[in-house]
């Protein structure tokens, strides 16, 4: 009886393991890298050229839209729903707890939205041009660059509990982070190099400041340092800054790593990958090859890009990416 159940199981497993695949299959039959290639060629060089303007300017912005996209893909997909305004009838993403005064990065897509508008109206995706801004935003800032599947149409909803439920926080434990990527997909493995993107970037002081006051597995000297512009008292410079990564706060490389194995990463939740636990052995080998983590960062940023797409007749192709049609 057992052996028959195991061969009944197994069928089942099979069959939905191809039915799995054939859903893919048809996703990506939507999805090319060229997918602009005759309709609006125009729309990826305006993209890096707008994007170099801007980090030009402010380098601290490609942080602020590879956390944009991250916190897309994390709801629903990648479909462009945290650009979302809220109206009268309609609440969004953007004031859920992780959102709310802190995401950034909208105008930027706004004004790369209106010159592709003017170029190629109604054409091009504000999820695809998030998806590729982030992209351009790494590559600026010193990191690799990846093939951008495109193809994704823009969502007509939102959803603000989702928000609120599936972001993972700067307080998580290893395993709620595992939890949390996985439920988009995406492995443990994808989580400990997706959470790389730590290495470019600032950060609040209501998000670190329980961690340098109460937390043991953190380096003295970095703590007395992030205590001088964040005090201890709840209220007082809750919005102080501080790089996620302090010694080279603009640059993308492994600079992360090495900082989480000198007691040195910023969040609870960023420590938590080398504290003992089952990430030690894969932040040490990104914290000794960088090149280990360029490559293996690549191939998980193509994967949670690709997380649920809206693609065919799916959604729609917003004309302003803070509003539906």
């Amino acid at each position: 009886m057992a052996f028959s159940a195991w061969k009944v199981n197994k069928s089942w497993a099979s069959l939905f393991f191809i039915a799995s695949m054939l859903w893919w299959s048809a996703v990506y039959a939507h999805l090319a890298p060229n997918f602009y290639d005759e309709t609006c060629p125009q729309a990826l060089p305006i993209v890096k050229s707008a994007i170099k303007e801007t980090l030009d300017q402010e380098p601290r912005m490609g942080a602020s839209l590879l956390r944009l996209q991250f916190h897309d893909c994390f709801v629903n997909g990648c479909d462009g729903s945290v650009l979302l305004d809220d109206t009268p009838t309609f609440t969004g993403e953007k004031s859920s707890g992780a959102n709310a005064n802190s995401l950034r990065g909208f105008e930027v897509i706004d004004i790369i939205k209106t010159q592709i508008e003017n170029v190629c109206t109604g054409v091009v995706s504000c999820a695809d041009i998030l998806a590729v801004a982030t992209r351009d935003s790494v590559v600026q800032l010193g990191g690799p660059s990846w093939t951008v599947m495109l193809g994704r149409r823009d969502s007509t909803t939102a959803s603000l509990n989702d928000a609120n439920n599936n972001l993972p926080g700067p307080f998580s434990s290893l395993t709620s982070l595992i939890s949390a990527f996985q439920a988009q997909g995406l492995s443990a493995e994808d989580m400990v190099v997706l959470s790389g993107a730590h290495t470019i970037g600032q950060a609040s002081c209501q998000f670190f400041r329980s961690r340098i006051y109460n937390e043991s597995n953190i380096d003295n000297e970095f703590a007395a340092s992030l205590q001088e512009n964040c005090p201890f008292n709840s209220g007082a410079g809750d919005f102080n800054l501080a790089p996620l990564d302090s010694l080279t706060a603009n640059g993308f490389d492994n600079t992360y790593y090495k900082n989480l194995r000198s007691g040195k990463g910023l969040f609870h939740s960023d420590q938590e990958l080398f504290n003992g636990g089952s990430a030690d052995a894969q932040v040490t080998t990104y914290s000794t090859d960088q090149q280990a983590f360029f490559t293996d960062f690549v191939a998980a940023m193509v994967r949670m890009g690709n997380t649920k797409p809206l693609t065919g007749t799916q959604g729609e192709i917003r004309t302003n990416c803070r509003r539906i049609n």
